[in-house]
């Protein structure tokens, strides 16, 4: 069957994009004429697109939505759908970061994690598949991580959401490809921003932060500072992972993965050349204060 021509401009939807990587995109697609723009976020992070000088217009619709939340999603689709046409390219950015050994972490927890990296986008993406099948077009562009290749300790739940949303794209890779549909993982690594403020602790992972005598109380004060000072040091900047994911819906032919800053391609080749024991003992020796991990407070 012949592919229906690609409409002009191109309608994307984006999640999450009120703050960081989010709005840097946002920035970059109201900026390039060949796109239409729905920016999304929950409704109390709304008043940031006014701060940040962004506002609706013909070309751009600031909707609500907790991708968590399925009414919020149909709704979202449904007005784009209805103030411009349909979702021709889907950005899920939206994320949450929990930091918790595996073992402090409780079911409400463990769900909320999957939820917003895992569920929500895959809630989205069927929601816009239809409309891309019927125009046999459209991109799918899901942004993963550094966590979504290689594990951190007391970064559980985060890579496995993360390593949930890589193989489900890459299933979808195959499944949609013959429909005209790309489908893309950005991964970054660590990124010059403050979003490591943003990080979660569970109950029980915040208890033991400030418990000298908890069993996993090293873990959590070694690893802390270490995660920030690795992203206060990053040349990485949302704007610079901002770049990749605009490439990624303009590329004739884009890639199911796309390496989106220099430590995801550092941890890459790494993990590619080494062998896995070799891999993962030299992974261990840089963990900060290891040594002392287990040891009774």
């Amino acid at each position: 069957m012949a592919r229906t021509p690609q409409r002009s401009p191109q309608t994307v939807l984006v999640t999450g994009a009120s703050s960081g990587l989010g709005l840097a995109l946002a920035r970059r697609l109201i900026a390039d004429p060949r796109f239409r723009v729905a920016l999304t976020a929950r409704e109390e992070s709304l008043p940031r697109f006014a701060a940040a000088g962004i506002t609706e217009s013909d070309r751009v619709r600031i909707l609500p939505l907790d991708v968590t939340n399925r009414e919020q999603r149909i709704a979202a689709v449904a007005r784009v759908e209805h103030d411009l046409g349909g979702v021709d390219m889907l950005v899920n950015n939206a994320g949450v970061s929990y930091r918790a050994v595996l073992e402090q972490a409780n079911e409400r927890e463990r769900q909320r994690q999957l939820d917003v990296n895992f569920l929500g986008p895959v809630h989205l993406i069927r929601l816009v598949l239809p409309g891309m099948r019927r125009r046999r077009a459209g991109r799918i562009v899901n942004v993963s991580s550094v966590g979504g290749m290689m594990a951190m300790p007391t970064m559980a739940l985060y890579s496995a959401s993360k390593w949930a949303l890589e193989g489900a794209s890459e299933a979808l890779w195959y499944e949609v490809r013959p429909f005209g549909i790309h489908v893309t993982l950005v991964e970054p690594g660590f990124i010059h921003s403050e979003s490591f403020r943003n990080t979660r602790l569970t109950e029980d992972s915040e208890r033991a932060l400030h418990d000298h005598d908890a069993a996993y109380h090293n873990h959590y004060a070694a690893m802390a500072p270490f995660i920030e000072r690795l992203m206060q040091r990053a040349w990485a900047t949302p704007e610079t992972v901002a770049a990749k994911v605009h490439r990624a819906l303009t590329m004739r032919n884009p890639p199911l993965r796309m390496l989106a800053t220099p430590d995801a391609h550092a941890f890459a080749l790494l993990r590619r050349w080494l062998p896995r024991r070799l891999y993962h003992w030299y992974l261990r020796r840089c963990l900060p204060a290891v040594r002392s991990w287990g040891a009774e407070g």
